[in-house]
């Protein structure tokens, strides 16, 4: 078959392709994938090229939430669609409502996303035997882990997933044919097809800030510094001593992704 070069990977292209070709099936875990999908051109874009080349050398970046800051508020949430145009029912970041209660049951809860806040104090639930206050409550923020080991770059067929150099996850909008492979692929909920664009859209760590030496906007917006963002290589900023002297944790360890996105103060019941 004859490749087509990579600017020209439309979402045209991309079916005429699949129907040319024809190639066997088989599943990646729960995605069925077609081979012909994968023998398109892998070569970089230039929306890849561009953000590679404005990495700074020896620049890692990393992300901390600490939960036992969070107070629910939402600002976050807001900030970050207005900043980045996220359509209305969708959300890059979110922020859900832990509540334990005395029989040992958990109550997740995020109404919108978390952008309107949450009601206080947490419900009280009416039981046969009367009522039961909850016990005690948490809110665990959450958004793209931006691992090391990515499943979604990993399944994407076009190479529209891509890592830059600072360990920035992104999407190349220009490539991406919108087949929700990794979508699917993702075991933190963290993407979603844009209804406006038709391509997969995710949290960025507003990377547009970022290259021009702003913060992210949830994290410039978080009243209680819940949110903390900058170059783990660097030992000396503030990321870094905050690593160096906090028990940190991460979202489903057990599946070996790596995240670069990090929790102080994360229960076991989390998920």
């Amino acid at each position: 078959m004859s490749q087509l070069p990579p600017d020209d990977v439309t979402r045209r292209a991309f079916l005429e392709t699949v129907a040319r070709t024809g190639g066997q099936s088989f599943l990646f875990g729960s995605l069925f994938v077609n081979t012909a999908l994968l023998r398109l051109p892998q070569a970089g874009t230039d929306a890849k090229a561009r953000a590679e080349a404005e990495v700074g050398k020896g620049v890692i970046y990393g992300f901390v939430v600490d939960t036992t800051k969070c107070i629910g508020c939402g600002s976050c949430v807001r900030a970050c669609r207005a900043e980045n145009g996220v359509p209305d029912g969708y959300n890059r970041t979110w922020v859900e409502q832990y509540t334990f209660y005395p029989d040992g049951e958990v109550f997740v809860n995020s109404p919108n996303g978390g952008e309107d806040g949450f009601a206080d104090p947490a419900p009280t639930r009416n039981k046969p035997t009367g009522t039961e206050a909850p016990m005690r409550g948490f809110f665990v923020p959450k958004l793209c882990n931006h691992c090391i080991d990515t499943p979604c770059i990993q399944v994407c067929p076009v190479g529209a997933s891509f890592k830059t150099d600072e360990g920035v996850v992104l999407v190349d909008h220009e490539r991406c044919v919108g087949c929700g492979y990794c979508v699917q692929a993702c075991p933190f909920g963290s993407r979603y097809l844009n209804p406006e664009t038709g391509t997969a859209d995710k949290c960025t760590w507003c990377h547009h800030r970022v290259v021009r030496g702003l913060l992210p906007a949830c994290v410039v917006s978080c009243p209680a510094e819940a949110r903390i963002f900058g170059n783990v290589s660097d030992p000396q900023s503030r990321i870094s001593r905050i690593l160096a002297t906090n028990r940190v944790q991460v979202l489903k360890s057990f599946l070996g992704t790596r995240p670069r996105t990090r929790y102080i103060g994360l229960d076991s019941e989390v998920i």
